[in-house]
């Protein structure tokens, strides 16, 4: 890729070319946009996800999407599906380098003593469990090239809760996922794998979304934010392009709250 300076050719810095990455969660906002701009990054990326349908109608947003992207059905709760995924990705590239692990589930806020064991095992499995899963099995291929960057996306409810937002579940994996994140990062630090997380604040994605259609309520939302605006996913993926880069090969064990400075205030 090229661009013009003063009327002089000069060319684009692909900050992941021919990388492979995998992005769990893919046809999330979140989970696309991070792909889409890998993509643009000049990396190879694989959308995995429960819903075929969704990935390819998220996949086929991507520029170039048939090229530089492939969707891929996998429940990563699922460990048997997660293994023959991750082999398959490995024998076609012949290496892993990028795992984000995006997927992720919340519940409507309830009241702890209100839910039931039905309730928040959802939530234990795709946020904690699964994400164990995916990352055990691309490390062993990751092993063996003896280089990688896994990236966890949290949130900064992992660090705080919010007053009348009825989530403690919700929180106390998210906690749990800036944990393993150290963990890993340093268990296998000089096997040359990087493990990051980056915990966004309030995204214009998911349960967000219909909140923002009155605008009585996006006021309330905007107003919360030390910077006076909702986030967005770019915000998140541009954050995580840099991680995933090696501009960032000294940085592992990090948490990085993409949230507007939210986590620094005391609203």
């Amino acid at each position: 890729m090229v661009t013009f300076f003063n009327g002089v050719i000069q060319e684009k810095i692909m900050r992941l070319q021919d990388k492979v990455a995998i992005v769990t969660g893919g046809s999330s906002e979140i989970g696309l946009e991070i792909s889409r701009r890998f993509v643009e990054e000049g990396a190879k990326v694989i959308l995995i996800g429960r819903n075929t349908e969704k990935l390819e109608k998220a996949r086929s947003s991507i520029k170039n999407y048939q090229s530089s992207t492939v969707a891929m059905q996998c429940d990563i709760t699922n460990e048997s599906q997660v293994i023959q995924v991750i082999d398959q990705i490995y024998q076609h590239y012949g290496r892993i380098d990028i795992l984000v692990n995006n997927a992720g589930a919340i519940n409507d806020p309830v009241h702890f003593h209100e839910m039931k064991e039905s309730d928040w095992m959802p939530l234990l499995n795709t946020n904690i469990i699964g994400t164990f899963k995916i990352t055990k099995s691309t490390i062993v291929k990751m092993l063996e090239n003896q280089n990688g960057v896994i990236l966890n996306i949290g949130s900064i409810s992992g660090e705080r809760a919010i007053p009348k937002v009825h989530l403690t579940v919700y929180c106390t994996t998210k906690a749990a996922i800036n944990m393993f994140t150290k963990g890993i990062a340093i268990e296998y630090a000089r096997k040359n794998i990087r493990c990051n997380c980056i915990n966004p604040g309030i995204i214009k994605a998911g349960m967000i979304i219909p909140y923002l259609e009155y605008p009585e309520a996006r006021k309330v939302l905007e107003d919360r934010q030390p910077l006076n605006r909702i986030g967005t996913p770019n915000d998140v993926a541009n954050a995580a392009v840099y991680l995933a880069s090696d501009e960032a090969n000294w940085i592992t064990g990090v948490i990085l709250n993409v949230d507007g400075g939210k986590s620094s205030s005391e609203g």
